[in-house]
């Protein structure tokens, strides 16, 4: 007499969490990294946005610190960017600026590659971290 099997056997079943555990334990790092390298391109983005902002301010009334209304309303600084993950803040002078982006919440906890981005009214793009500038402003 034969004896059909039905279900599943206990080892069966702690070789697939075995597996499921496995395949975890390398895809969830993996995804917070890339979720932290995306999070830096909304800082890039919003230092650049604001930056244009004050760069037509500056070309339609000279000095970057004007406070005519519509420079006020272009470039109000300081401002959290949309996903809440940087803290975008500046220091405006008559003829120049600095612009940093300052990481907030777990981005700031979890980066120190690419801590803070810095971009000025020259160009320069730095940051603060462990990373190099130029790396982090390309990735």
């Amino acid at each position: 007499m034969k004896r059909s099997q039905s279900g599943i056997t206990l080892i069966e079943l702690m070789v697939v969490m075995a597996v499921i555990g496995l395949l975890a334990a390398i895809a969830i790092p993996s995804y917070r990294r890339y979720v932290v390298r995306a999070n830096r391109t909304d800082a890039k983005t919003a230092l650049l946005q604001t930056a244009q902002a004050l760069e037509r301010c500056y070309t339609n009334s000279s000095p970057y610190a004007y406070n005519g209304t519509t420079c006020t309303t272009a470039v109000s600084l300081p401002f959290l960017v949309q996903s809440g993950t940087y803290n975008v803040s500046g220091v405006r002078t008559a003829n120049a600026y600095v612009l940093t982006a300052t990481p907030q919440g777990p981005q700031a906890t979890s980066d120190t590659e690419c801590a803070a981005f810095r971009l000025n009214s020259t160009g320069a793009q730095t940051v603060t971290g462990t990373a190099a500038a130029s790396v982090c402003w390309r990735k």
